[in-house]
């Protein structure tokens, strides 16, 4: 199939690259020619673990293109993906300035028997309303379909070619089989193929990422009770998680969520909520839990230095919001810098991917530090805020001789307290009693 990808983000890169790898014709469009250029190049504005070499070897391979041109990617086009940010407004809704300012930049293009597809999360009711605004710029029906991602950035690849399930929403049996088709080479091991109406589907995408965020900020709590009442959360987490009705799945406590999805999606369910005359109750706390879950760790450090952080140095280890990725939106790493700073301490941090992005955002107020042991120089402690594999296992000894203080505040629980206990350093994590180390002064 010939396929235009109107937007060269997170979703809609990875969704171009992923069709054109399957052998279809794709034809990513964005009004960045800078982008553009880059991408033509072969260098990729974001890091996503195999995304480079499926970039270049379509590219190689004639089947992935970009462009600014959208006419002619459009009017070439069997069906248009709509991959273009929805940011949320000041009101927590979905801002769909820029996907509306794209639905009239293809109008004029468009065949009769084109398919249009939303990738990008949008409210309920939104196909509609592209279905409405198509038919006042065209003067014809055109066929609208939704299709919400599922993609975790960090295995975004993976998720792509290996879905759970695809989901669509189509208000036609012809437009819902065509999309079968494109997507059956991602289903060969039966897993399904969901076919609802577009607002069934546009309602899904939001309940998913809210029902995710709800159990991350309800194991938070639970550990932030369990350190007040000598429990210890991993034991609990065991201890309901071998419950087949609520299984492990996002339920490792830590320091809050951020990125790009589950923060503004939460808002924005909550929004459409309150348009329709329902308080959001649950929603509502789920967004406040996690505002404060992501002031845990300065509050844990401020503690234990008795609210003296001036000209303390303090190292920091993980900026993104997740391992895998270089993404700092909304990451918790940002309020534990802000809390900091305001505090006046002397901050240095690594990240192996994300440096760049904090770095453009903080200049010369931090410094950064070429790798995870280098940053602990004179540290009189070291916070842990990303889990990203390179810091699982550390050499320990060598740690100890680089830090003025021997002191490990670990947002993603991932050393055994009583193993810290035995190294002599003062450890404390979420939802775990502390552990008591040398004096800090």
């Amino acid at each position: 199939m010939r396929i235009a990808v109107v937007g060269t983000g997170y979703v809609g890169l990875v969704t171009g690259t992923c069709f054109a790898d399957s052998g279809n014709n794709v034809t990513c469009i964005d009004i960045n020619a800078d982008k553009v250029a880059m991408l033509r190049r072969g260098e990729i504005p974001i890091y996503e673990p195999g995304l480079a070499d499926l970039v270049e070897r379509n590219s190689r391979a004639g089947r992935l293109a970009f462009t600014t041109d959208t006419a002619s990617a459009v009017a070439a086009a069997d069906i248009v993906f709509l991959a273009v940010g929805t940011p949320p407004a000041a009101d927590g809704s979905a801002d769909l300035t820029a996907l509306w300012s794209v639905v009239d930049s293809i109008a004029p293009h468009l065949r009769p028997e084109t398919i249009v597809v939303t990738k990008s999360t949008v409210p309920v009711g939104t196909c509609a309303g592209i279905e409405y605004r198509l038919r006042q710029r065209t003067g014809r029906d055109c066929r609208v379909a939704s299709n919400p991602e599922f993609l975790k950035e960090g295995a975004a690849i993976d998720d792509f070619q290996k879905p759970d399930r695809v989901v669509v929403g189509v208000r036609s049996a012809e437009v819902g089989e065509t999309l079968r088709a494109l997507y059956a080479p991602f289903l060969r091991t039966e897993n399904p193929f969901l076919t609802m109406s577009p607002e069934s589907s546009e309602m899904t995408k939001y309940v998913a990422n809210a029902l995710l965020a709800t159990k991350i900020s309800f194991i938070n709590e639970v550990a932030n009770l369990c350190e007040r009442m000598e429990a210890d959360i991993d034991d609990v987490r065991r201890g309901i998680g071998h419950d087949s009705r609520i299984g492990f799945a996002f339920l490792f406590p830590g320091a809050g969520y951020g990125g790009s999805c589950f923060p503004k999606d939460v808002q924005a369910l909550a929004s459409m909520a309150r348009d329709k005359g329902i308080e959001p109750r649950i929603l509502a706390a789920v967004h406040e839990t996690n505002l404060a879950q992501k002031q845990v760790l300065g509050e844990k450090v401020a503690r234990h230095f008795g609210n003296r952080l001036s000209d303390r140095a303090i190292a920091i280890w993980g900026l993104a919001f997740k391992p895998r990725t270089d993404d700092i939106r909304d990451a918790p790493a940002i309020d534990l810098i802000e809390r900091l700073l305001a505090g006046g301490a002397r901050l240095t941090v690594f990240d192996p991917e994300a440096m760049a992005n904090v770095k453009a955002m903080y200049g010369d107020r931090l410094r950064y530090a070429s790798g995870p042991l280098e940053a602990l120089d004179g540290a009189e402690c070291l916070v842990i805020v990303t889990e990203w594999g390179d810091f699982r296992r550390p050499d320990f000894d060598d740690m100890a001789r680089r830090m003025k203080h021997r002191v490990i505040i670990d947002g993603r629980n991932l050393y055994s307290p009583a193993d810290m206990r035995t190294r002599g350093f003062a450890y404390e994590a979420i939802g775990k009693q502390p552990v008591t180390g040398p004096a800090s002064g």
